[in-house]
């Protein structure tokens, strides 16, 4: 899964930019009066790679009803490497889309492409360093001056946050091009990954459990997974917003809390290549390291987000050039359809004993 292609801060920048004066028109490319109360909304949602667990609250939204019930008939159609999720919102294409990372609604605002992320479905970004298990790394700080492998996108993403935050150094790079072969025949290897990918691969084709290193549990302040919305959607149909951001909202409660097989059969449908082992293991990494449901979602909700995780996150990244100091960051996102508490009323019902 090599989500990680997707983090580089200048990586859409190019492309948004000869879209910069793009209009919104819904992608479903149909006037409002054309629906009557008995009829449901088109609604299509871009993802940012292959149907997986990590999408799995929205597939769950989708096969449980909950975006039908809020009046939307959506369909989501899986990304992969060839997808551009900000290009497809600038130019009108889909409705909604999927951002991997706090980077890529900042690219957007540099790019000047009119969109922002209206929800946060990861308050954690389970991005990871992997090692073998071994006495003289038991933390980052341990990690300091030892060869590590990273690709070339993170090169300008997390690994600025590790350079500021504990000191480590460029000359301590090593390329990582998303085999796992270099790592696993050399017990001193140090790498990047994904939380639910690559150390689960280890375990499965090493037969021993790394140490995984969950960068959000030492203190990056990045979020994931967001919704993405075009401003002028934002702007003209904030309802439709809401409506897609609660039900995603409770999509998440009750494919983490409740019975996710209904949108495990979705994504096996939508990706022949995962299994479902691959998902159940990725769901109980989502619950265990809290993943969606932590910090500030415990009491305002799966999908929260707060003006003080975007300030420090964007010092990091401007304070280390990737950056204009200047940029106005508050234009990334927008606090007015999350923190209200949507799907704790669930979330109570789901885990009662």
């Amino acid at each position: 899964m090599d989500r990680n292609v997707l983090v580089g801060a200048g990586a859409v920048i190019i492309v948004l930019a000869l879209l910069v004066f793009s209009l919104y028109v819904p992608a479903s490319d149909l006037s409002d009066d054309a629906f009557t109360a008995d009829e449901l909304r088109p609604i299509s949602f871009v993802t940012d790679w292959k149907a997986q667990a990590e999408h799995g609250g929205f597939y769950q939204a989708l096969a449980n009803g909950y975006y039908a019930d809020a009046g939307l008939d959506v369909t989501i159609r899986p990304g992969g490497p060839g997808i551009n999720v900000p290009q497809l919102l600038a130019s009108g294409s889909v409705d909604f889309g999927m951002g991997s990372n706090s980077f890529i609604p900042l690219n957007i605002v540099a790019a000047g492409a009119g969109a922002k992320a209206v929800m946060a479905s990861f308050q954690k970004d389970p991005q990871v360093l992997i090692t073998h298990p071994r006495d003289d790394v038991k933390t980052l700080e341990d990690m300091r001056g030892m060869p590590i492998m990273v690709s070339d996108a993170t090169i300008s993403a997390f690994w600025v946050w590790l350079r500021s935050r504990f000191g480590f150094t460029d000359d301590q790079i090593r390329k990582y091009t998303f085999n796992l072969a270099p790592f696993l025949v050399d017990e001193r290897a140090i790498q990047q990954g994904y939380l639910s990918s690559e150390p689960y691969s280890i375990e499965k084709e090493a037969g021993f459990t790394p140490q995984v290193f969950l960068l959000s549990d030492h203190g990056y302040p990045g979020y994931a997974t967001f919704i993405l919305a075009n401003t002028s959607m934002i702007d003209q149909e904030p309802e439709l917003v809401q409506a897609f951001v609660n039900a995603s909202i409770r999509g998440w409660v009750s494919f983490l809390y409740g019975d996710a097989s209904p949108a495990t059969a979705l994504i096996l449908a939508d990706n022949p290549d995962m299994s479902d082992d691959v998902v159940a293991q990725a769901i109980d990494k989502l619950k265990d390291y809290g993943i969606a449901d932590s910090g500030d979602a415990l009491k305002l909700g799966i999908g929260a987000m707060s003006e003080q995780r975007w300030l420090t996150f964007f010092t990091v990244m401007s304070e280390n050039g990737v950056y204009d100091p200047t940029l106005d960051w508050k234009q990334a996102y927008t606090l007015a359809f999350v923190n209200k508490g949507v799907g704790l009323d669930l979330k109570e019902q789901l885990t009662a004993e």
